[in-house]
């Protein structure tokens, strides 16, 4: 019984470190995007739109990846 107790209290705190590790790290992240949302608050007006562009300019080429990739697997399905 005493092993068993043993084993499980040790279980326990390897648990507890482990999850100690994983809450560190997301307030870590947490803090990291709060200051970066912070920051991109204060950006210029043109410097904002700069951003929402090229945010629309990488959205559109991914689109247009997927979209190649999908009519490739339609003329694999099609036998062409």
């Amino acid at each position: 019984m005493f092993e068993f107790l043993k084993k499980a209290f040790s279980d326990m705190k390897k648990s507890a470190k482990a999850q100690h590790e994983v809450d560190k790290a997301n307030f870590a992240a947490a803090k990291a995007e709060a200051r970066a949302n912070w920051e991109e608050a204060k950006m210029s007006p043109a410097a904002r739109a700069e951003k929402m562009q090229r945010e629309r300019d990488e959205q559109i080429a991914e689109a247009d990846k997927r979209r190649e990739a999908a009519e490739e697997r339609i003329s694999a399905a099609r036998g062409e």
